[in-house]
């Protein structure tokens, strides 16, 4: 008996599909997750344009093409990421590939809650809880888990809401605070990066402040924001696992690939920009950004303050929508892994409808282990960085093995179907998943280093704690196959499959 289709929560039985513009959707909400990236990188000034391109021709393009070749080579398979890794280098590999993916959201969701946090902080008209690290440590709490609660309800309950979210919470606020923007250049107002006096992204010349173009550059501290920037593009393959749920997965998962992609590139650099464009530079804050420029927008064109509220709390739902959408990925696929005799049997156990309850429930204890930092560091920025730098440097891991994945399959499976294949033969793979690795080899090396643009306290604790977790996380893969019985494989496979509805 076979596992595969429902492992993934497939439509078996029940004659339903996910669409390629709603999983399209979902995959595009994995990667932005909510708005929060926007003021990470307008903080860069002019120079984001340099940051984004590194992420965009470095790192999305190549991820979304490796991404859609190998989702379309085994779009009818259960497993997504551990699938394609375990075929090139075996299930062992494809576990750490897995289990990484899985852990570096774990690590990342305190951080992604606290953007929810502030958006929930502005909707109530009390932006400075926004940095009270109490309220934000207790928030984050509530909101992951009641997020489990909705991927429990079922596969199909997660997607509508996570599409919703992104439509509503997402898109809808992007495309006002571009509007709003394009309203404040012709009504002539004081452009925030022409205000700018900070040598990190203007010069003086002629006694007179310029924007830089170009990352000003005195050691890799002053690049370190690029490791953060890079985890707002990453996330292009965590709904693989969803693949098989389309109607022609071989077909349609590229066409995924490329909505989530244009999507992400358009959102991120047209939003940064009008942040920039808005607020002066000594203003921008990495947690309230977003809110500050609406309310600078709202107030300064309207002179009202409601539309703030009422677009805070859409940014919220669309915050909670793309955690959402990481919780019923990844984990799914970890699921995969359990019924592959990777992990025992209390993590191969579902409920009713088929969800990972178990995988669900330990991440959410987890989550609220990491999130208590917020709790004892006052400095909600500093927390912030310190957790998506860790989770980087996690996922950074991943992407390496998926590209050196994708160039394996070409010499190991060359006839093997794909729907989609990267252009130039195996000098097109290699230039493609070559520069990828690249890429983000150099940004592991900067996940390391403080940034010199936040207080960060001791950068040795830093280094420290960075490091410390990256080892941990990657070595506890390795303790668990070390260790793995055979008992675990022969649970999954006289397990009843279940059935997503």
């Amino acid at each position: 008996m076979t596992h595969s289709k429902h492992a993934a929560g497939g439509p078996a039985g029940s004659g339903a599909h996910l669409t390629v513009w709603t999983l399209g959707l979902m995959t595009a909400a994995s990667i932005i997750t909510s708005l929060r990236g926007l003021s990470l990188m307008a903080k860069e000034e002019l120079t984001m344009f340099v940051y984004i391109g590194f992420s965009t021709f470095l790192f999305l393009i190549p991820a979304g093409l490796v991404a859609a070749e190998l989702g379309g080579a085994f779009g009818d398979r259960a497993g997504g990421l551990y699938t394609w890794v375990a075929e090139a280098f075996g299930k062992p590999t494809g576990f750490i590939a897995m289990f990484l993916s899985w852990v570096q959201n774990i690590v990342w969701y305190p951080a992604g809650l606290s953007f929810a946090s502030a958006a929930a902080a502005f909707a109530v008209g009390g932006p400075r809880l926004a940095s009270n690290h109490v309220y934000v440590g207790l928030f984050i709490i509530i909101a992951f888990w009641l997020c489990t609660f909705a991927a429990l309800v079922s596969n199909r309950f997660a997607a509508k809401v996570t599409k919703y979210g992104f439509l509503l919470g997402t898109v809808v606020p992007g495309v006002i605070l571009l509007a709003g923007f394009l309203a404040w250049l012709l009504s002539h107002q004081q452009i925030g990066w022409n205000d700018a006096t900070s040598q990190a992204v203007s010069f003086e010349r002629n006694d007179h402040s310029h924007p830089r173009l170009f990352p000003y550059i005195t050691g890799l501290s002053g690049l370190s924001f690029l490791a953060g920037i890079l985890l707002n593009f990453a996330g292009v393959e965590s709904q693989a696992v969803h693949a098989m749920e389309l109607r022609n997965p071989r077909t349609g998962y590229p066409l995924v690939i490329a909505i989530a992609a244009a999507l992400s590139f358009c959102i991120f650099t047209l939003g940064s920009l009008a942040i920039a464009g808005v607020l002066p530079y000594k203003e921008i804050n990495i947690e309230s950004g977003v809110f500050d420029a609406f309310e600078r927008l709202s107030t300064t064109l309207l002179h009202a303050s409601w539309p703030v509220r009422l677009l805070s709390l859409l940014i919220c739902y669309g915050a909670l929508g793309g955690v959402l959408a990481w919780i019923i990925g990844p984990s799914r696929g970890l699921l995969v892994t359990a019924r592959d005799g990777m992990l025992p049997p209390f993590m191969q156990r579902t409920n009713r409808r088929g969800i990972q309850i178990n995988i669900l429930i330990i991440q959410g204890v987890v989550v609220t282990v990491i999130a208590s930092l917020y709790l004892f560091m006052s400095n909600v920025s500093t927390v912030y960085f310190l957790i998506s730098a860790l989770a980087v440097s996690l996922y950074i891991i991943v992407y390496m093995i998926m590209y050196a994945s994708a160039i394996r399959l070409r010499y190991t499976r060359p006839d093997l179907p794909r729907s989609f294949r990267i252009p130039g033969g195996m000098a097109g793979m290699w230039a493609v998943a070559g520069i990828g690795f690249l890429a983000v080899a150099f940004a592991f090396v900067l996940s390391f280093v403080p940034p010199a643009q936040l207080p960060v306290g001791s950068p040795g604790l830093y280094v420290a704690l960075v490091a410390a977790g990256a080892i941990v996380f990657t070595g506890a893969p390795l303790v668990i196959e070390r260790f793995k019985r055979p008992s675990w494989k022969r649970y999954a496979q006289a397990a009843t499959p279940p059935r997503d509805t």
